[in-house]
């Protein structure tokens, strides 16, 4: 028995692979159906697959674009960053992984506000960014969104929000957490003013969000099987110890329990949202160079003006 051995490979061919003459991003395969699909259909598509309907996760800028009319909006508060309040460090520091997050993303936190109309009624809109730190929910969110909020309380306008988020900050403590209260709220004095809310729920739609302004829309609305809770499945499984039911915390399944009003196909959205603000009491907005005369005349031909009840009516 040979105490060392010495292994032959064989003689190896030069080979030299020729590059592809298909540039990359051209074609996407979908995961629900495994069609491959080009890229540009999809984006006309609003990012859902032609063949079986999967949702594609989108940007809250595409998602804005969308919803106004000829994709225009104004936005608010755009300035508004982080200041790293605990000076939080676990993988790494948190301003560094604020500062990474801004330059990738091109945004300086996860929510967008944008006010434009919506099938010619003035809408206030909260869009959320999952991309940005998992759309987490940190002070600045909670600021942008109940200073919407306010917003449209003095402009008399309704307010939708477009969920997707991991939940709240946790670089950011109990100062996340108290963005729930501040956010739910905001929402109270937008009820007690009897303007409409609407709440888009996307995929996914988890923590913190859920608990507080995702489930208190006045219509809360779901994206296909878009995944909706407060724990994930993984961590519900392991705590209970028990197998969850089929499509667990998907849309559908909040649906038949309850939990939602409706399950909307994305390309179907703009005109699901602009008819439940008009059946909210929600009227098409006014130029602004008609005159005042006119102007009055036109909103109250479109939509009666919504009421608002002192105390004195209320207790009649």
């Amino acid at each position: 028995m040979a105490w060392f051995k010495k292994t032959r490979k064989p003689i190896a061919t030069a080979t030299r692979e020729k590059p592809s003459r298909v540039p990359e991003g051209l074609w996407v395969k979908c995961p629900g159906c495994a069609q491959i699909i080009y890229n540009k259909d999809l984006a006309a598509n609003l990012q859902v697959c032609p063949m079986c309907g999967h949702h594609f996760r989108i940007g809250a800028l595409d998602r804005l674009r969308a919803l106004f009319d000829g994709g225009a909006f104004e936005e608010y508060d755009k300035g508004l960053v982080s200041t790293d309040p605990l000076h939080f460090t676990d993988t790494k520091p948190y301003a560094a992984r604020l500062k990474a997050t801004i330059e990738s993303t091109g945004l300086n936190d996860a929510v967008i506000i944008g006010s434009g109309t919506i099938d010619g009624i003035d809408v206030i809109v909260a869009a959320m960014e999952y991309t940005f730190i998992g759309g987490s929910m940190g002070v600045v969110v909670g600021e942008k969104i109940t200073r919407a909020i306010e917003r449209a309380i003095e402009r008399r306008v309704p307010v939708v929000a477009i969920c997707a988020s991991g939940g709240a900050r946790m670089m950011e403590g109990a100062l996340s957490l108290m963005q729930l209260a501040k956010i739910s709220g905001a929402l109270a004095r937008l009820d007690r003013a009897k303007l409409p809310y609407i709440a888009v729920l996307t995929d996914p739609t988890t923590g913190g969000v859920t608990a507080s302004f995702a489930m208190l829309g006045d219509l809360n609305i779901a994206e296909p099987k878009a995944l909706i809770g407060f724990a994930g499945p993984r961590v519900i499984e392991q705590t209970i110890r028990q197998k969850l039911p089929e499509g667990f915390q998907r849309s559908e399944f909040l649906l038949e329990k309850g939990m939602i009003d409706l399950v909307v196909d994305r390309r179907e959205m703009k005109a699901v949202i602009a008819n439940a603000l008009r059946f909210m009491g929600a009227g098409r907005s006014v130029p602004a160079a008609a005159p005042a005369g006119a102007a009055a005349d036109a909103a109250a031909a479109v939509s009666p003006p919504i009421p608002v009840l002192d105390d004195t009516a209320r207790q009649a």
